[in-house]
């Protein structure tokens, strides 16, 4: 019996029926596989449906081009093209099977005409169901409507296998941990711990895709554990096992490990804030000493942020990523002074450091309380509080958007008949500052300054 749930995804998208008539007219089989038919069950919207079809791509090119949807053939050298209805994005694979070279992911195409080898092929049971719209039945000889129903994950042939042939799917086990709440049965996960070494032929990029969709899921902690727990993080991120310091009750300190996946569960989703959480102590294993019975981490967010960069430069994030990331873990203990008292031009610095990402940055950071003391809890969220609220006074009593100061580089030059070098820019630095530390000044202000630094230089 076909769920509702999937019945709802053919109402709401009529264009599905349409495609599945004018493949039948034709003469051809053609079914809707994978994450369309696996989230449709699971009333999980989507954008993307992907088809599997008996008819080759130039086939499948020409029906699609003469029912009026606009096609690309990017992967058509794989048995594979791309049709765009609107906003939704259509995928139509030829039956296939694969075969993989033990050095590479990357399969060898075998043309078939058989829907059940085309299915056997896939990762997981759960994505190796089809739909045959037009007769309204769901074609499952791998049992992937069961896992569904129990959340396991688990894959149509042997997992030792599966692995071996396309190491990338050991973390996209870890990914539907993540993204669905799913459980690899007993076979599967030991199937994974045997495979790790295999994702060393990987690309760096997929890997990082992946991890990507592992972290913005909706329990990126548990897809964390599995990752760590299998040993895949050995090969891909070492420095987060290191994470697992040993718990020492006499000198009280947390659990750093167990503390970061709380702290990844609660910032925001987005990929930013999912790996500054990630990697917010990850200098900590690297800092750790003990002082008067006490443990100490000292300049872990420095440490951590130049290891922050290591890690993302090596799994290809981009340079803006990086960036903001590695702001994030250096900042993530700043707000905590404010308890000191933060002057006005303390709180210019904070705004103009943190820039677009202070929002980002705040969240981390109140994400990082996990003290069970409810005092202690209360007492920080309460100048974190304070702090958000002297933000916003200094925010509206000056334009902090443009901190330029009111004498420019060119200014510097025609005053002092200088030439571009170093003696403009350490007057520049000194009016920055200025701005900084005084708020708003007048250029008649910002040039007497600018004299007493050109004299001394």
């Amino acid at each position: 019996m076909v769920p509702t749930t999937l019945l709802k995804v053919l109402n709401e998208n009529p264009f599905l029926k349409d495609v599945a008539t004018f493949y039948k007219n034709a003469g051809y089989q053609l079914y809707l596989v994978g994450g369309a038919v696996r989230d449709g069950i699971l009333d999980i919207p989507t954008k993307d449906f992907d088809f599997t079809t008996d008819a080759n791509v130039d086939e499948s090119l020409k029906l699609f081009k003469e029912n009026g949807f606009q096609t690309t053939e990017i992967g058509k050298a794989f048995g594979t093209i791309e049709a765009l209805h609107e906003n939704f994005s259509l995928h139509i694979t030829t039956f296939r099977e694969d075969s993989y070279e033990e050095t590479s992911r990357k399969p060898d195409i075998i043309s078939s005409n058989n829907l059940e080898n085309d299915l056997k092929r896939r990762d997981f049971t759960i994505n190796a169901i089809a739909y045959d719209i037009l007769e309204n039945k769901l074609i499952d000889p791998y049992g992937g409507l069961k896992d569904l129903s129990q959340g396991v994950i688990t894959t149509p042939l042997s997992a030792d296998i599966s692995f071996s042939d396309d190491p990338l799917r050991m973390l996209r086990a870890c990914r539907f941990i993540s993204s669905h709440g799913f459980s690899p049965d007993a076979n599967t996960f030991e199937a994974i711990k045997k495979n790790i070494d295999r994702i060393e032929i990987v690309s760096s990029e997929r890997v990082r895709d992946e991890l990507t969709k592992l972290l913005i899921g909706n329990n990126p902690s548990l897809g964390i554990r599995a990752f760590v727990e299998s040993g895949l993080s050995i090969k891909i991120m070492p420095e987060l096992d290191e994470l697992k310091i040993e718990v020492d009750p006499k000198h009280h300190h947390k659990d750093v490990y167990e503390h970061t996946l709380i702290v990844v569960d609660r910032v925001l989703p987005n990929i930013v804030s999912r790996l500054g959480a990630l990697l917010h102590d990850i200098g900590k294993p690297k800092t750790k000493g003990i002082e008067d019975g006490k443990v100490h981490f000292r300049h872990h967010e420095v440490v951590g942020a130049r290891m922050a960069k290591q890690i993302l430069k090596r799994l290809k994030y981009s340079k803006k990523e990086i960036q903001d990331i590695c702001l994030l873990v250096e900042n993530h203990l700043r707000p905590h002074t404010f308890k000191m008292g933060w002057t006005d031009s303390a709180v210019r610095r904070y705004i103009v450091d943190s820039g677009e990402m202070m929002d980002q940055l705040n969240n981390l950071v109140r994400a990082d309380i996990t003290t069970k003391n409810k005092n202690k809890y209360d007492e920080i969220n309460k100048y974190l509080d304070d702090m958000e609220s002297r933000i916003a006074e200094v925010k509206e009593k000056e334009e902090l958007s443009n901190l330029r100061p009111p004498v420019s580089g060119d200014d510097i030059m025609k005053l002092f008949n200088l030439k571009p070098g170093p003696s403009v820019g350490i007057i520049m630095k000194a009016l920055y500052e200025q701005r900084l530390n005084e708020g708003e000044v007048s250029k008649e202000e910002a040039i007497e300054l600018a004299e007493n630094i050109f004299k001394k230089l």
